[in-house]
């Protein structure tokens, strides 16, 4: 009679433990490792409207995310642009393309030297140059340069001077008012996707735009963050500007696409890498020590107030000056 295997002699109970052990062992270390993911993290379109909503980020409770990605441009021609402001001197290079798709290529912001007393017209020819020859150096065709005087820069006494040298060398300048700069802001910051629920703010140092769609662009002025310098105080333009805030639409509140001089400050403490988009904080959260900065906060803060907007999100790449660019393509 032929002798039976250990296997065989084995009891039905002992053999189904013997095979059950190796796939609770593989199952256990499977969970462990993460390859069963009870909660699995599906990736999204960052493009999506919705999807593009702001979240908190892994760093902070405090800190959120603005996860939108813009298009980038398909056979785009580079295009420079000058901005001469209220304090001084911002420049931009961006890739552009013939559906206004655009990115950002260079940016260069706070030259302010025409401004700060110590400046002669051959400094200022020589800042400009300098300008221009970066724009060349850069890929940037000469009918391809641009420059473009901000409204609240038209009240500088030295802007005259500058405008002179430009077109001395040569240059067209194109001068725009507070209405339009706002429509230009908006045109360059505002994603299409959110033209139908959100407003976009510019807090400059010599005024306030403040604009949205509905229709056609509408835009209106506020004083900018430099305002103690026309002895305005904090009250008179806290309520101007909630009161212009209040205009906006109760639909247009969702998110707000702010720039400027100060939020790019504001946006600045709170970065968290290189990120195109910064979540600012609630304004009750900065403790301002420049009165500039303190003044601008105080533009901020009446603005929230009036539209209860819960999400603003600085842009660090957009300029109303790049609106302009995005204006001339036709």
């Amino acid at each position: 009679m032929e002798e039976k295997s250990t296997w065989a002699r084995l009891r039905w109970p002992i053999k189904a433990i013997i095979i059950a052990l190796p796939i609770l062992a593989i199952g256990y270390w499977a969970i462990q490792s993460g390859k069963f993911d009870a909660n699995p993290t599906v990736q999204t379109d960052s493009t999506s409207h919705h999807n593009a909503a702001a979240t908190p980020s892994s760093g902070s409770e405090s800190t959120r995310s603005f996860n939108y990605q813009p298009e980038k441009p398909v056979d785009g021609e580079y295009k420079g642009v000058v901005e001469v402001g209220a304090s001084g001197f911002n420049s931009f290079v961006v890739n552009m393309d013939k559906e206004n798709r655009w990115e950002i290529i260079s940016k260069d912001f706070g030259k302010s030297f025409a401004y700060e007393g110590l400046a002669n017209t051959e400094d200022i020819r020589k800042g400009l140059k300098d300008y221009i020859g970066m724009m060349l150096d850069k890929g940037v065709k000469s009918k391809n340069i641009h420059f473009v005087i901000s409204s609240g820069a038209q009240k500088e006494p030295k802007t005259a001077v500058i405008s002179a040298e430009l077109r001395k060398m040569g240059f067209v300048v194109n001068l725009v008012t507070a209405e339009q700069e706002g429509k230009l802001a908006l045109k360059s910051v505002l994603p299409k996707a959110y033209e139908d629920n959100s407003f976009v703010v510019d807090i400059g140092s010599g005024n306030t735009k403040i604009s949205w769609i509905d229709g056609d662009t509408k835009s209106v002025e506020a004083p900018g963050a430099k305002y103690y310098e026309k002895d305005l105080k904090d009250d008179a333009v806290y309520a101007e500007v909630k009161n212009l805030g209040e205009k906006i639409p109760a639909n247009k509140r969702e998110v707000c696409f702010i720039i400027g001089g100060v939020p790019f400050e504001l946006a600045s403490q709170t970065r968290q890498g290189e990120e195109r988009f910064t979540v600012l904080n609630d304004p009750a959260s900065y403790k301002a020590d420049k009165i500039k900065t303190k003044s601008g906060v105080n533009i901020y803060k009446a603005i929230k107030d009036a539209t209860n907007c819960d999400t603003f999100v600085f842009d660090w790449d957009a300029n109303f000056t790049i609106g302009f660019l995005l204006s001339l393509n036709k």
